[in-house]
């Protein structure tokens, strides 16, 4: 019998049917290899972990943010390690949390295997950030809990949860502002927001925001211009007060000046200087010489001028008392 022209051996037939499996697990394999793993799945519990907290009222306390959240609308978000290229994503997680704090928490968990120096660095990563969430340090090192089966190859893994079930999981090897659409899609999801904002609408106020700031900077960097040129001196000619000759002075001023500076962080200045210049007659002098001066020219924050003020005051009495 002549084979007929659609008919195939039984070779070639057990061929094609091999080469269909083996392209069916190859497709399956390549598929499963681009999905990656990091913490609890969608369904699954968030079960209680322990941090420190690095700023605020319970600085330095451990807590656990599951049980502190207990249940409510929750984005914790683990940081593996920061390169410039998350920042804008990490932004407009914050950003997003900030604009709906009294639906959604968020909570910063910081991985590090150096917990000394990453309490010290971190609060001021979060200031550059501008992040205003809940800043935390994992008590289990650079693994993170190990009930949570975090991917170190992950710089962020993101999780929405609610009623302590994870509602989304975003874990993310080089993450970047191209993925803030979804993340922000499944905190929206997660209070029942019906429109999300746009990605656009969250980092324009942060734009306006960095626009202040180098204003401020440019505004600052003129006054000290002006201030050597001897423009903007109180009338009458000379400045009030002297500059420090004490290297250590100058910083604990440099810093004082500061207009990003938090209250928190002005008082820790003057609390500084208080124990530098302590018993010494010729720092407390200076000190006051140069906090006169800075105050004269009206530099830091309303709030550091008040105090800066008050502790002049205090230190005219220390040198009149000697």
């Amino acid at each position: 019998m002549s084979d007929h022209p659609f008919k195939l051996s039984f070779q070639t037939t057990c061929r094609l049917f091999v080469g269909l499996i083996a392209l069916h697990f190859t497709g399956n394999f390549a598929q499963a290899q681009d999905k990656v793993f990091s913490g609890p799945q969608p369904g699954e519990t968030t079960t209680p972990f322990k941090t420190i907290e690095l700023r605020g009222e319970h600085q330095g306390e451990t807590i656990d943010p599951i049980a502190s959240n207990a249940g409510s609308p929750t984005t914790l978000v683990f940081v593996h390690g920061i390169e410039r290229s998350m920042a804008p994503l990490m932004r407009v997680i914050d950003k997003f949390g900030s604009q709906h704090k009294d639906q959604l928490k968020t909570d910063w968990v910081f991985l590090s295997d150096d917990p000394i120096a990453s309490r010290q660095r971190l609060p001021q990563v979060a200031r550059s950030l501008k992040i205003e969430g809940r800043l935390l340090l994992s008590a289990d090192g650079i693994e993170g809990p190990g009930n949570y089966g975090l991917n170190k190859e992950c710089l962020l893994t993101i999780i929405a949860a609610k009623d302590n079930k994870v509602a989304a999981n975003f874990a993310l090897i080089q993450p970047g502002i191209a993925d803030a659409e979804a993340v922000i899609g499944a905190l929206s999801k997660l209070i029942e927001l019906e429109t999300p904002p746009t990605i656009a609408s969250l980092t324009e106020d942060m734009r306006m925001a960095q626009e202040q700031g180098r204003a401020r900077g440019e505004n600052m960097r003129q006054r000290g211009q002006n201030m050597r040129r001897g423009e903007g001196r109180p009338q009458g000619g000379e400045l009030p007060g002297a500059a420090p000759t004490d290297d250590r002075l100058v910083g604990y001023l440099r810093s004082f000046i500061q207009r990003t500076n938090s209250d928190e962080r002005v008082d820790q200045v003057l609390n500084q200087v208080r124990d530098y210049i302590k018993d010494n007659n010729d720092l407390t002098k200076q000190a006051m010489n140069g906090w006169i001066r800075v105050l004269a020219v009206k530099y830091g924050t309303e709030y550091a001028q008040t105090k800066g003020a008050a502790f002049v005051e205090e230190l005219k009495k220390q040198v009149g008392s000697e």
